[in-house]
């Protein structure tokens, strides 16, 4: 949290204040949430839907390439899933950011004397909040229709952490998309436009084995088949140092470039 305030040049406000102001923003986006329950429809309802969407429709197919049947894709589709948890959440957190412009939200946390870091930081832990009911969702489902832990419940929990960690990283994209674009119809629609391709391209839905040889080239270099992959292997069993390390080198360098970037937009004038 400090070098992000570093980085966008915040040295006026020390860690101590900006813990403190952090505190007191997660609680204030906290009791919103509480306030109007259906903003956690999506958090609820799309593991659901993905989930029985996926297995039923694609499992008797992709399951018997993978050698079974429903449940063989089940252990297969739902890490992958968690994936997709991230990316849905992280557009919603762009969407968000670009109403509460809208509003004049922002504009007056921009009048206090707060670090501005905090704002965007105590969005994040919210929305990894909702991340977390989310993916507790998907797993729920995930193990009603066969998946099944192969290795540890340290394995899974891992999986989990790695899952919400590039989740925090794509957070930071979308927030800069909220603050730089004019509505929120263009934040998802840039999203869409970007992540669609991202998403069916990679190794979440489908074993890249069975794609062409082109595209199973790209899945190779894509950082949403490296953390697919990395749950996977971590749930199922597998080796994992290499889609982990992957996955949290995307991680910090997709930070480390939008962090500063969407904070110092922030402090800035639209």
């Amino acid at each position: 949290m400090s070098s992000v305030a570093v980085a966008a040049g915040e040295g006026r406000v020390g860690l101590r204040a900006g813990v403190r102001h952090i505190g007191a923003l997660v609680r204030r986006n906290a009791l919103q949430i509480k306030a109007d329950p259906q903003s956690m429809i999506d958090a609820l309802l799309m593991p659901v839907v993905f989930t029985l969407l996926f297995v039923f429709v694609f499992g008797g197919s992709v399951g018997a390439f993978l050698g079974g049947g429903r449940e063989a894709y089940a252990g297969y589709v739902i890490p992958g899933l968690m994936a997709m948890m991230g990316l849905n959440i992280a557009m919603a957190v762009g969407t968000g950011m670009n109403e509460d412009f809208h509003k004049g939200v922002m504009d007056r946390f921009r009048t206090m004397p707060i670090a501005r870091s905090s704002v965007l930081i105590a969005k994040i832990v919210v929305e990894l909040g909702r991340m977390l009911v989310a993916t507790s969702v998907l797993l729920g489902v995930g193990f009603l229709v066969g998946l099944e832990v192969r290795t540890s419940v340290f394995g899974l929990l891992a999986a989990v952490g790695l899952s919400m960690v590039f989740g925090a990283s794509l957070m930071w994209i979308f927030m800069l998309l909220g603050i730089a674009m004019k509505s929120a119809q263009s934040v998802q629609g840039i999203g869409m436009l970007a992540l669609m391709p991202l998403q069916f391209a990679s190794s979440i839905f489908t074993p890249p084995a069975s794609m062409p040889g082109w595209l199973e080239e790209f899945t190779e270099y894509n950082p949403l088949s490296s953390l697919a992959d990395a749950a996977r292997n971590l749930i199922n069993g597998g080796p994992v140092a290499h889609s982990v390390w992957m996955t949290l080198g995307w991680a910090v360098a997709i930070t480390v470039v939008t962090a500063p970037l969407a904070v110092a937009r922030f402090r800035g004038q639209r």
